[in-house]
């Protein structure tokens, strides 16, 4: 192996050194052998939700119907049509899957399913609660190495409730993770997380948590030996919350050794509002784009839509972009021919928007989006309240062993759980796990 010399950098040390620009590019000086190379580039997932099914009309010639979410019906090399035109020039970049869903969401009404999008998990059973969801599985491994070991996003933010969940991302069972949906405070928890104190004052707080802490774990030792079974159970789930609130503390004290990248927000509208919605959706991709960009964090999901959005300003979307005269949810049952099309057009643009952005940034011989995964679909199928066959599009990571041009349809005979392609995900992402909720082994047809 090369050995490193002088002149050689680190991406950590241009980060501590002179903070980062929008466009930080990869300096020649990172590139000192292959391996050390591959072992710099970050490798990145985002998963991404949209909600209410998709428009999947069937067409009288057996081929794809012009305005269908998906660019063809048959396995085969992409071919686009109006409805996905806005991914033409992501040809080698994209792939659709048809016949994945969960088996753990069949037992939930439709636009209940989101729930389970990012976990797999069982939610029909006994127990309503959810399991930890693929971005944060990568977040428990590899989270470690940025200031943030995940962004979770959402238009409507919270978490929402069993049924009507407002996140995708979850820890672990009953631990949903809030979104964040307004763009100042994301901007500001992500770039400027000390709310104005000095490094100094922030270290002396986390000193003082730090030990509060400790006193909490003595309490509980006292207490341990003499506390029946179910009070033992009680206070293990207590104790977890102290044992994360420690990780907190530690890992903030950690990087207030480290330089705050330093952005430029030029062209980046902090009070966008729902008030103009392709300008809001696209702050939130840009403020996502700026994290990973910055190395902020590597793992990330975004509900652009949740499956309960009526009675919430997001609700009223396609009034406001193209003069829809119902609500949002209307077109996923009514599914009006032009409204359908003008629906599937604007998400479309809106998500291409973010990969062309990714694309478009160089890193190291290729680029952004080569590094990063991006899972964009629905669990609520097509215009119906069916729980099977989710509406999947997978999007780069090319460096990371992922091919793409094509549709595969797994449909019926070949069916295959949704949680095969995460484990494939993982295992690119170089957090591997030997299964996740309902899997069978990897998704094979994705790799190249």
């Amino acid at each position: 192996m090369m050995s490193k010399k002088s002149w050689h950098l680190s991406r950590r040390e241009v980060l501590r050194g002179g903070g980062v620009s929008l466009a930080l590019p990869f300096l020649n000086g990172m590139c000192w052998g292959r391996e050390s190379l591959v072992n710099n580039l970050p490798k990145r997932l985002v998963v991404t939700y949209i909600g209410y099914g998709v428009y999947d009309p069937s067409s009288k010639d057996g081929k794809v119907h012009p305005h269908s979410w998906y660019p063809r019906h048959d396995s085969g090399p992409l071919t686009f049509n109006k409805a996905s035109k806005a991914f033409e020039s992501l040809k080698n970049d994209v792939t659709y899957l048809r016949g994945l869903d969960h088996a753990g969401g069949y037992g939930l009404g439709g636009h209940s399913s989101g729930d389970v999008f990012a976990t797999g998990a069982d939610m029909s059973g006994p127990e309503k609660t959810n399991n930890i969801s693929v971005d944060q599985m990568a977040a428990k491994l590899n989270g470690q190495h940025t200031r943030y070991d995940s962004l979770v996003l959402g238009t409507e933010g919270g978490t929402g409730s069993y049924g009507m969940a407002k996140t995708l991302s979850h820890r672990g069972p009953g631990q949903p993770v809030p979104a964040l949906h307004r763009p100042q405070e994301i901007f500001n928890r992500l770039f400027r997380p000390y709310a104005g104190q000095s490094v100094q004052d922030v270290r002396v707080e986390l000193k003082r948590e730090a030990s509060v802490l400790d006193l909490m774990m003595e309490n509980y030792r006292s207490l341990h030996g003499r506390l029946g079974a179910e009070d033992r159970q009680k206070m293990s789930e207590y104790l977890e919350s102290v044992r994360s609130l420690e990780k907190r503390v530690e890992r903030t004290s950690q990087w207030t050794h480290e330089k705050l990248p330093e952005i430029d927000t030029k062209g980046l509208n902090l009070e966008a509002s729902y008030q103009n919605p392709t300008e809001y959706v696209r702050c939130l991709y840009d403020l996502l784009y700026l994290a990973l960009q910055t190395d902020s964090t590597r793992f990330a999901s975004f509900m652009t839509e949740s499956e309960h959005s009526t009675g919430n300003p997001v609700g009223n979307f396609a009034n406001q972009i193209f003069g829809y005269t119902g609500a949002t949810h209307d077109i996923a049952h009514k599914r009006p021919k032009e409204a359908s099309l003008q629906w599937e057009q604007w998400r479309a643009e809106q998500h291409a928007y973010f990969l062309e952005r990714l694309r478009n940034t160089q890193e190291g011989a290729s680029n952004m989006l080569d590094q990063t995964i991006v899972l964009w679909g629905s669990a609520h199928p097509h215009g119906s309240h069916s729980t099977k066959d989710y509406p999947i599009q997978i999007a780069g990571g090319k460096s990371l062993g992922f091919k793409h041009g094509y549709l595969h349809n797994f449909e019926p005979k070949q069916k295959r759980p949704l949680s095969n392609l995460f484990v494939s995900m993982l295992n690119a992402l170089e957090a591997p796990v030997e299964s996740f909720a309902d899997s069978t082994g990897e998704l094979t047809e994705i790799l190249s």
